[in-house]
């Protein structure tokens, strides 16, 4: 069977990215619809080697006959024209924070709980989660399943296209700038990105945390476990792709770093790197492209009765955004579309 499928914020650097995998995993489309604002109506995106195909307007866009809506459009677009595209009868993969909360719509990391994709007909919408949350609970998953996670403190280092193309624009303005002695004021970021960290992502909350650190935590409780305590920090770095976290992990039972690393390298969609020397890890650098979650400096945590230490790192718009959509797609047609054709 093959399936019609709509790509919307298909001008942005995730509906790019999503455009990419479709074409690179072989998604079995009838037909491909690149979706925007109308501004970029008429533009030619790539799709796959041989195919360009024309982005249309969203605002006129008619969603009939499609089977699956990739959206990557903005939280308050996705309000809008998500439940619109799902009236439709076309099943919405929505990459923004707007329905991840939402009681009746599933937030799904394939490795992690794909069974939630069933839920998907509550509402006609699949929640993708927040970059930062996907890679850590991939992570967490076999860890979890080995001796129960009950706190997880963690600081994030993540890259400037997490907050779109304009924010790698200015780390690029900026950088060339200091070079030649001027100055590029900060527009997408409060202070300056290059040669910089900003302990700030999103808006800060009357409890002093950001969104992006709220997400973090109750993301992470919906869908590995309401039980887990998660206490984040997050931190933009002068980094263009690749977020990394440092995250330590309390345990309610006693792992070793042994059964850490095994329960890993079993686990779908990790690769462990941690060979303990200079070059024994992983960075954002290296990631880049890359499908799976790196997992590095996997140690003892000494201060608390059962405790490890984790280095992980992931390509944030392919496993942090379009691969997990797109993979919440395959299920979708292997198992829920295809029973009902």
């Amino acid at each position: 069977m093959t399936y019609r499928v709509a790509v919307v914020g298909a001008t942005g650097a995730v509906g790019q990215e999503m455009l990419k995998v479709l074409a690179e995993r072989g998604f079995p489309v009838a037909e491909v619809a690149a979706v925007a604002s109308p501004t970029s109506t008429g533009r030619e995106l790539s799709f796959g080697d041989e195919r360009i195909l024309k982005v249309q307007n969203l605002e006129t866009f008619d969603f009939t006959g499609y089977d699956i809506a990739l959206f990557s459009p903005g939280a308050a677009v996705s309000k809008v024209f998500a439940p619109r595209a799902a009236a439709k009868g076309c099943v919405v993969i929505d990459n923004t924070s707007q329905f991840r909360m939402t009681p009746d719509v599933p937030l799904v990391v394939p490795e992690v709980n794909g069974h939630r994709i069933a839920d998907y007909r509550k509402r006609g919408i699949i929640a993708n989660p927040n970059c930062s949350t996907i890679q850590m609970v991939v992570a967490l998953k076999p860890l979890h399943d080995l001796a129960t996670i009950e706190r997880v403190v963690v600081a994030t280092y993540q890259s400037v296209s997490g907050a779109g193309k304009e924010a790698m624009d200015e780390l690029f303005a900026q950088t060339k700038a200091l070079y030649v002695h001027q100055d590029v004021p900060p527009q997408q970021f409060t202070k300056r990105i290059a040669f910089n960290v900003i302990p700030q992502i999103d808006a800060f909350m009357p409890d002093g945390f950001t969104r992006e650190e709220w997400k973090m935590a109750v993301e992470t409780r919906k869908i590995l476990d309401p039980d887990i305590q998660v206490v984040a920090t997050c931190v933009r770095v002068p980094v263009f792709v690749g977020h990394s976290e440092a995250v330590n992990v309390e345990f309610a039972r006693p792992i070793t770093v042994e059964q850490a690393r095994a329960a890993l390298r079993k686990a779908p969609g990790v690769e462990v790197v941690d060979d303990r020397g200079e070059r024994g890890f992983v960075t954002p650098v290296e990631c880049v492209g890359e499908d799976a979650i790196y997992v590095s400096r996997i140690r003892k945590d000494p201060t608390v009765p059962n405790g490890l230490s984790l280095w992980i790192v992931s390509d944030n718009l392919r496993k942090g955004a379009a691969l997990n959509a797109v993979q919440i797609a395959e299920e979708l047609v292997r198992v829920y579309l295809k029973k009902a054709a």
